[in-house]
C-alpha cells in the first residue's frame, strides 16, 4: 500500500472520539484523558507504518485498545493478595492484617475532618499523642509515650534526641540487620551517635558495659535479636542488670524489643516473646518495638517510658517528619482497645488469630479447596495435601516453626519452566494467590487462608497457557 494512502486512512482524533463506543469513556473518565489517550495510539500507529506495513486498525479496534489502556493507567498496582507463602507477618505482603474494627475506624475518619491535634475540651490545638498515649501507657505501665511511623524511625528519634554526638555501648551480638539492608550500626550513625562495640558476637558481660563508660557515654542499649539467635556458649546481660547499671551512672537504658507485643503469646500456643511490660518492669528508661507485627497493627514505631525522655523526643523536630497519619492513629488506637480485653483478644486481632490456628482447622480448609483445585489443574499439575511449617515472620521467633497444612501442586512434566508458570497463573488471578516453590513444588500454606472460598470463587479465572 502507498504510504501517503496509508497514512490517509488512519482516522482522526475527532472521529474517533466521536464515535458512540468512545464518548462512553468520554463520560466516564473525561475528554481530556481520552483526547490524549487517542492521540498517542494514533502517533503509535504512524510511527508503525513508517516501518511496516501493518494494518490500520478500525475506530472500533482503536476504541477497545483505549479502554485497555485506560483500564491499566486507573488500576491500582497496590492490591489485595492472599498471603499462601506460610509466612504470616510477611513483609512484602504488608505484614499484620488489621482487625474489622480498625478497619471501620479509618474509613470513617477518613470521610472528613477529625480532631487530630484538637482539644474539643478547650477549643484549641491539641496533640495527636493524646489519641494514644494513654491506651499505651495504661497497657505497658510507662509513664508516657509517641508514636512515629516504624520502628527503625522510633530507634533512630531516640538516638538522634538522647545520643547525638555522644558514645552508645551496644554489644556485638546485637548488630543486626532488620530487613530491607537497614542495620542498627547505620541507623545509629545517621542518628549522629557514636556506636562502641562491647562483648564478642556470642558472649557479652556485664563489666564489658562497664568499662565502655565513660563522660562520653549518653545512654545503654539493648538491641532485641528479633530475627535470629545464637545457640552454644552464649551469654548476654539482661535489662534489669543494664537498668541498674544505668541508674549507677545516671544516664538512660534504651531497649529496642524490635517486633515487640504487649501480651504474653503462650497462652495462646506461642513462645513467649518479651513484652513491653517487661522491659519497663525490668527498669528501662525507654523501649522501643513495632505496631504491625506481633501487635497486629498499622505500620507505627512505639515509644515507651519515661515522661521527661518522651518529652524530649516528642520535641526533636524530627519528631515532626516521622509522626503517623490520621489514619494510621485511629487504626493503632483500634487495636490498643482490643487488648484491654485479653480474653477475646486471639479472636479479633487477625494475627494472633491466624498464628494459633490448629493443624485440625487447616486441614479442613485444606480438604475444602483441594477438589477444585484438582479439577481446575487437572490437565497441567497433581495436587495434594502435605503436612508442612509455617513461620511467623518479619524477624518476629525466627527459630519457632508452626505446623501446617499445605496444598502441593507439582507439573505434570517436572520442570521449573512450568512451575513458574503456574505460579504466575495463580498471581495473576483477580485477588492473586501467592506461594512459595520448594523442592520443584509449589505449596500453598493455609494457616492464613480461613475461608476456603476466597480461593475456590477465582479459580474460573484461572488462565494457564
Amino acid at each position: 500500500m502507498n504510504s501517503n494512502r496509508a497514512f490517509a486512512q488512519i482516522p482522526s482524533v475527532d472521529r474517533v472520539i466521536s464515535s458512540e463506543a468512545c464518548q462512553s469513556l468520554v463520560a466516564k473518565y473525561g475528554r481530556s484523558i481520552v483526547t490524549s489517550g487517542v492521540r498517542a495510539i494514533l502517533a503509535s500507529i504512524r510511527s508503525e507504518l513508517s516501518h511496516s506495513d501493518k494494518a490500520i486498525p478500525s475506530v472500533t479496534g482503536i476504541v477497545a485498545l483505549l479502554q485497555r489502556n485506560i483500564d491499566e493507567a486507573h488500576h491500582p498496582s497496590l492490591k489485595p493478595v492472599l498471603n499462601l507463602t506460610g509466612t504470616v507477618l510477611h513483609t512484602n505482603l504488608g505484614r499484620a492484617s488489621l482487625p474489622e474494627v480498625a478497619i471501620s475506624g479509618m474509613v470513617k475518619i477518613a470521610r472528613g475532618p477529625s480532631n487530630l491535634e484538637y482539644d474539643l475540651e478547650s477549643g484549641k490545638r491539641g496533640d495527636r499523642d493524646d489519641h494514644l498515649e494513654r491506651a499505651i501507657t495504661g497497657i505497658t505501665g510507662a509513664e508516657a509515650a509517641t508514636v512515629v511511623n516504624n520502628n527503625a524511625a522510633a530507634v533512630l528519634i531516640t538516638l538522634n534526641t538522647l545520643a547525638r554526638e555522644k558514645e552508645v555501648p551496644v554489644s556485638r551480638g546485637e548488630l543486626v540487620e532488620i530487613g530491607g539492608s537497614f542495620r542498627i550500626p547505620e541507623i545509629m550513625q545517621q542518628s549522629g551517635c557514636e556506636l562502641v562495640e562491647v562483648g564478642a558476637t556470642n558472649r557479652t558481660h556485664l563489666k564489658d558495659y562497664q568499662q565502655a563508660i565513660s563522660e562520653k557515654t549518653a545512654l545503654l542499649m539493648k538491641v532485641h535479636t528479633s530475627n535470629y539467635e545464637i545457640k552454644g556458649f552464649t551469654s548476654s546481660v539482661t535489662d534489669k542488670e543494664l537498668a541498674e547499671l544505668a541508674d549507677s551512672v545516671h544516664i538512660p537504658f534504651v531497649t529496642d524489643l524490635g517486633s515487640g507485643t504487649m501480651v504474653d503469646l503462650s497462652p495462646f500456643g506461642l513462645p513467649h516473646e518479651p513484652t513491653a511490660q517487661e522491659a519497663i518492669q525490668a527498669g528501662a528508661h525507654i523501649v522501643t518495638f513495632s505496631g504491625d507485627k506481633l501487635l497486629g497493627g498499622p505500620q507505627a514505631g512505639i515509644i515507651v517510658g519515661k515522661k521527661n525522655l518522651i518529652a524530649a523526643i516528642k520535641a526533636n523536630p524530627l519528631k515532626r517528619a516521622l509522626r503517623i497519619d490520621k489514619m494510621t492513629m485511629v487504626a493503632l488506637a483500634e487495636v490498643l482497645n482490643l487488648y484491654r480485653d485479653p480474653d477475646r483478644l486471639c479472636e479479633q486481632v487477625p494475627t494472633l488469630r491466624y498464628l494459633a490456628r490448629s493443624v485440625q482447622q487447616i486441614e479442613a480448609v485444606a480438604k475444602e479447596v483441594l477438589p477444585p483445585l484438582v479439577s481446575a489443574l487437572s490437565d497441567h499439575a497433581t495436587v495434594d495435601i502435605v503436612d508442612t511449617q509455617s513461620q511467623i515472620g518479619s524477624g518476629s521467633l525466627p527459630l519457632e516453626l508452626l505446623p501446617s497444612k499445605a496444598i502441593r501442586i507439582q507439573p505434570g512434566k517436572p520442570s521449573d519452566q512450568q512451575l513458574q508458570q503456574i505460579a504466575k497463573a495463580f498471581r495473576h488471578l483477580p485477588t492473586p494467590v501467592i506461594g512459595r516453590i520448594h523442592d520443584g513444588k509449589l505449596l500453598f500454606d493455609l494457616r492464613t487462608l480461613e475461608q476456603s472460598a476466597d480461593l475456590v470463587e477465582q479459580l474460573s479465572h484461572l488462565d494457564y497457557p
